[in-house]
Formats: C-alpha cells, sequence, structure tokens
C-alpha cells in the first residue's frame, strides 16, 4: 500500500549527468526520478520506508546554459581508517577545468509515495505527518541538491499543482533517462524512455536495464 506526497521543488540550476557523456557534463532535460528521490530521503529518510516516484511535473521552461567550473582531476585514495596516513589534494596541484551543460531556473513538482519495509512498523499515518512537518519547518538531514553539491534545491509542501507551461503539449519524447539504480544488485542501472505529456512525466513507463 501506498501514501502519496507531493513536493514543490525549485532553483537556480541543476545538472542530471547524463552517463554517456565521459568528460564534459550535460544535462538531461529534467530531473530524473533518482534525484527526485535523493531530494526526499534528504528530507526525511527511515529504514522502514522506501520511497517511489510516480510523477514529475515541469513546472518552468527548459533552458540550459554552458559554464565552467574547477574540478579535480584523480580521486582520492582510500581512507586509511586506522589513521596511519593522511590523505588529501590540493586543489592548486590537480585542478582541471571542465564545461557544464547545465539547466536554468528550474521548478518542478514531486509526486511520489513511500512503501512499508519493515513488518513491525505499518503506522503509514505517522510517516507521512512526519514527512510534512519537516518539510513545513524546513528541516532536512542535508541540503536537497539538484544533481550536484553545489546546486541546492528549495522545497515546500504542495497542495495544489501550478499550471505547467507545457500544459498544451500533447507528448514530447525525451529519450532514455536513467530511473534509478539497483543497489540490491551489483549497483545496476535502470533506464527508461521519459515521455512528457502536458508537463507531467510518468516515472511508471517501462524499464529497462
Amino acid at each position: 500500500m501506498g501514501y502519496g506526497i507531493k513536493l514543490r521543488v525549485w532553483g537556480d540550476y541543476a545538472l542530471f549527468t547524463r552517463p554517456e557523456m565521459k568528460v564534459e557534463r550535460v544535462s538531461y532535460d529534467v530531473i530524473t526520478p533518482s534525484a527526485a528521490r535523493g531530494i526526499l530521503e534528504a528530507i526525511y529518510w527511515k529504514p522502514a520506508i522506501r520511497w517511489v516516484i510516480d510523477r514529475i511535473h515541469v513546472l518552468r521552461p527548459i533552458s540550459f546554459e554552458n559554464i565552467r567550473r574547477n574540478e579535480l582531476a584523480s580521486r582520492a585514495n582510500n581512507v586509511n581508517m586506522q589513521g596511519k596516513a593522511l590523505v588529501c589534494r590540493f586543489i592548486e596541484d590537480d585542478r582541471q577545468q571542465r564545461a557544464s551543460l547545465v539547466l536554468r531556473n528550474v521548478e518542478y513538482v514531486i509526486e511520489a509515495h513511500f512503501e512499508l519495509t519493515d513488518l513491525d512498523d505499518q503506522n503509514e499515518g505517522k510517516h507521512i505527518e512526519i514527512f510534512r512537518r519537516r518539510v513545513q519547518k524546513g528541516q532536512c538531514f542535508h541540503r536537497p541538491y539538484f544533481g550536484c553539491r553545489e546546486f541546492p534545491a528549495k522545497f515546500e509542501w504542495c497542495e495544489t499543482i501550478p499550471l505547467s507551461p507545457f500544459a498544451d503539449q500533447d507528448e514530447r519524447n525525451l529519450g532514455y533517462m536513467l530511473h534509478d539504480i539497483d543497489f540490491s544488485d551489483k549497483m545496476t542501472p535502470h533506464f527508461f524512455r521519459a515521455r512528457m505529456r502536458k508537463g507531467v512525466i510518468d516515472c511508471h513507463q517501462e524499464v529497462v536495464s
């Protein structure tokens, strides 16, 4: 049994990186279901529930912007938990400038529900009220973000979904998009063909590995 919520999220920039781009980062046209789930989990996560994204409402025109960012050219080594080695990186010695094609001025409404995973905790009303209260107070475990931590997401509880600028478009094919990653199966990525109808993306479309 699921319990539904609606959350409005918006921000200045977003970067939902396409995995086929190896060096320069290029964003999907809209937020991915996995990124939407990450926003909900940043606000409220418990082992007893699992968030499932149902629909994504696109509330602003899709606009891209090219930016350049400083990134590290290499990854840090594994941290020595015994404290015998100091792991650090100096940006002056390891800087690499990369171009990114990011989204500008994004706004969505995330429709989702949660499923109970703990047989000993079947109180759906408790979880939905905790989530609602945390959203209304602006509380979160860590700041939600749009793909990258430098692009924070603002959020608020949503009762009525605003009109989408794509409401007069019957269908727009957004191509194959990352749906989510199955961490129980060696981090297997799953994709789906995203179609936006009248500004709404149904996340329960056919998923392929």
